[in-house]
């Protein structure tokens, strides 16, 4: 068997890989030289992606023997279901495995935004010591809205809850006496409510054609002129455009991005000049441990569709 990696893997996951006796090409770069990933596709039983190889139709045209692909996290967006599907690939992803990450990435972005820890310290090592401009406000008692009410959103509700937050969600899938909302006290409103009411909007749903830009100039307008955007789910759900003009106007208090419709920015983009916008580089469900879990979990599901077992994570074409 021959696998291939076109992005950063945690080691364990080639290791597992390897231990079969199989060939492992692990190249992070692969990615971004789509005629050597064409040909090391042609001889290859998977392919292992993160969310930067376009797994299109024109990649996966041709003659190959590819059986699996396996996505290092959980958004789908950048892999063509459809063709896999008629192709008779099958897909796989890292299901969870970066849930807590995520969570714990939004409460501190939320910490980010109202308690400004390291700009006040940057002011002190230059000799200041301006107590009023750095008053913060409390966590207790404010609205967490979450836009996205499944495996992320469940876990950003318990750590909220646990700073004496109230959770307010909106999700299409999730009735009233599903696990997230029974066991951790969500309010499940409608999705204006929730724009209206949050002191901090998180969005956690997938990029799809529904989703993309739900996030506009309309909805930021009904937002408190307080409240702070939080996404970091996928670049595409917020307009861009529209959130650049809500905060050089004050119609929202600030956002915190982890992703954007193009990653990396270009230099001139527009966000990277407010001072009311932190923006990382993808990074929500990236830490040592969920990277290992992933990479542990996503090279067994393939080891496992390779040795003919059906992967519990075995994404379908309509998902």
């Amino acid at each position: 068997m021959k696998i291939v990696v076109s992005e950063l893997n945690w080691p364990i996951g080639n290791e597992l890989l390897a231990a079969k006796g199989w060939e492992v090409v692990y190249d992070p770069d692969l990615w971004k030289d789509r005629e050597k990933l064409r040909r090391e596709l042609k001889t290859a039983d998977a392919l292992i992606v993160r969310n930067r190889t376009k797994v299109d139709a024109q990649l996966l045209e041709g003659e190959h023997r590819l059986k699996v692909i396996g996505r290092l996290g959980v958004g789908l967006d950048n892999i063509d279901l459809q063709t896999a599907a008629k192709k008779n690939i099958a897909v796989v992803y890292g299901k969870n495995a970066n849930a807590a990450s995520v969570a714990e990435y939004v409460m501190a972005a939320i910490f980010a935004s109202v308690r400004l820890l390291r700009e006040a310290s940057d002011d002190v090592r230059q000799g200041g010591w301006d107590r009023k401009r750095f008053t913060g406000t409390e966590l207790y008692g404010k609205t967490v809205g979450l836009i996205g009410v499944g495996e992320i959103g469940h876990r950003v509700a318990v750590r909220a809850k646990a700073f004496g937050m109230r959770v307010l969600g909106t999700d299409p899938i999730v009735g009233s006496y599903d696990f997230p909302i029974m066991e951790t006290g969500i309010e499940l409103v409608s999705f204006d409510r929730v724009v209206a009411e949050a002191d901090f909007l998180s969005l956690h749903v997938p990029l799809t054609p529904r989703t993309r830009h739900m996030i506009d100039r309309g909805v930021l307008e009904r937002m408190k002129t307080t409240a702070f955007l939080i996404n970091s789910a996928r670049g595409g759900i917020v307009n861009e455009s529209d959130l650049d003009f809500a905060l050089q106007n004050g119609i929202i208090a600030g956002a915190v991005l982890d992703v954007l419709e193009q990653e990396p920015p270009p230099p001139d983009h527009p966000l990277l000049q407010r001072e009311n916008c932190i923006i990382t580089p993808h990074i929500a469900g990236l830490t040592e441990e969920s990277q290992v879990r992933t990479a542990a979990m996503v090279a067994n599901e393939v080891i496992g569709e390779l040795e003919g077992r059906v992967s519990l994570y075995r994404v379908h074409a309509g998902k």
